[in-house]
């Protein structure tokens, strides 16, 4: 996410969002002409309209178009170029277009993680072919390389990446940096800043009193210094009263839920008053706690086609769910687990953006693609409607990247981001999971092979 004072993050937004807009343009049209495999064609950029190169329309579907607004029925897709031409009930299509009938499928924008954990470029086809179109990465030290692996990939190949960069911590664990003074902390934000993340990230988190926690005058002196080069930031919190220092300091994205406490009303005042978005990552607290036994996804067929075999096996390892029953952090967690639910609700209800995310990626057991499935179906068990959940997966997290204007949303001249579902998520959560295609940018992402 560009997460800037709004007219300085427009500007940045827009360079390098630019570059990776011509890099996905350049590739999404001279690869197929070249290698023959789908996409657009060179006439179609010129205007000129030949049979078969017209784009394609998905005729009779459901869609949802990510914004709120109620489904529409029996309608049309039209897409060409990579973009979104027209989307409605009564769509005029012209000649040469590839007509593919969806009549009993339901068409929902590609999902948006909104803090999720990329480490390794063979995971861009796990989350893609789950349905996940666009990732906020939100850390870790090869994050930049993969944001140009992913902007320089084949069309269909990649998802969407936008990254934080190594996390500012007090500590210097896997994918973070230390930050011990007020000093340090802006200059490590000036030498984050000069490789242009999408936001800068802060732990405040003791870990339950395993380590030092981040003090505040160091978060403080981080938010500001990356406000001072145009950037915005998002803290990892536990607590109540974190919470509230980080968003004093003028934090811009909590980007976990808060757990040890209910939020009360001047949270919910230091939230709204800047617009801060809040995601809750259950499914974080989930891979803590959940494998004191084996989970019932475990025998989950849409689970099982893309999770690792060897993490499944450590995870039901009975030693280590021995462990995971005996340790004391996993049992807080899941006694806080109904308190993070109360919240979420609280949150939503007080009318501040929720946006999906799942911390997947970022630890053992938390798998990549499905737990953002997963996710959905816990934000409704908290208590939001499947078409509220939908929103935190869509057209929320675009705010939160301010990339509305490129997709979230099925609109004319969006990017043709989206999935081709057997059922209605409406009708349950968990139809997400019931994925005919998923497209990106107009190409139809590949089978696992």
């Amino acid at each position: 996410m560009l997460l800037l004072p709004d007219f300085v993050g427009l500007y940045f937004e827009s360079m390098s969002l630019l570059s990776l807009q011509k890099m996905r343009f350049c590739v999404g049209v001279i690869v197929p002409i070249l290698l023959g495999i789908g996409g657009v064609a060179a006439a179609q950029n010129q205007g000129i309209a030949s049979p078969g190169n017209n784009g394609q329309a998905l005729v009779g579907a459901t869609i949802i178009d990510g914004s709120g607004r109620p489904p529409i029925e029996n309608a049309t897709l039209y897409i060409r170029n990579g973009r979104i031409e027209a989307v409605g009930k009564r769509v005029k299509l012209p000649a040469g277009v590839q007509r593919i009938d969806a009549n009993g499928k339901t068409i929902i924008p590609g999902l948006i993680s909104a803090h999720s954990h990329v480490n390794d470029a063979s995971q861009f086809g796990i989350y893609l072919r789950d349905g996940v179109t666009t990732i906020l990465s939100l850390g870790g030290n090869k994050e930049f390389a993969l944001r140009d692996q992913a902007a320089k990939a084949p069309p269909g190949t990649a998802p969407h990446l936008y990254v934080a960069g190594p996390i500012q911590d007090s500590t210097a664990i896997p994918g973070a940096v230390a930050v011990k003074d007020p000093e340090g902390a802006r200059k490590s934000v000036d030498e984050l800043t000069d490789n242009k993340p999408d936001i800068v990230k802060l732990r405040v988190d003791d870990f339950l009193g395993a380590r030092a926690k981040m003090s505040p005058d160091v978060y403080a002196a981080i938010i500001d210094e990356a406000r001072k080069n145009g950037f915005r930031t998002a803290a990892h919190i536990v607590l109540l009263d974190d919470a509230k220092g980080v968003l004093r300091a003028g934090v811009d994205y909590i980007a976990h839920s808060v757990r040890d406490r209910e939020v009360d009303a001047e949270f919910i005042g230091l939230m709204k008053a800047r617009h801060v978005f809040y995601c809750p990552t259950f499914t974080r607290e989930v891979a803590i706690f959940a494998y004191s036994e084996t989970p019932a996804f475990f025998s989950d067929p849409f689970f099982l086609k893309e999770a690792d075999s060897a993490e499944i096996a450590k995870m039901a390892d009975p030693k280590h769910q021995e462990t995971v029953r005996n340790d004391s952090a996993a049992q807080w967690y899941k006694q806080q687990f109904p308190v993070a639910m109360h919240n979420l609700k609280a949150v939503s209800d007080a009318g501040i953006d929720i946006v999906m995310g799942t911390d997947s990626g970022g630890g053992p057991g938390r798998f990549q693609g499905y737990f953002e499935h997963l996710e959905l179906e816990y934000e409704t068990k908290a208590g939001l409607t499947p078409m509220q959940a939908l929103v935190s997966a869509t057209s929320a997290p675009a705010k939160l990247l301010h990339i509305s204007d490129r997709t979230g949303t099925l609109e004319k001249g969006k990017w043709a981001d989206f999935v081709i579902l057997s059922a209605n998520p409406l009708d349950d959560i968990r139809n997400t999971r019931k994925i005919d295609s998923v497209w990106i940018g107009g190409v139809r992402v590949p089978a696992k092979q």
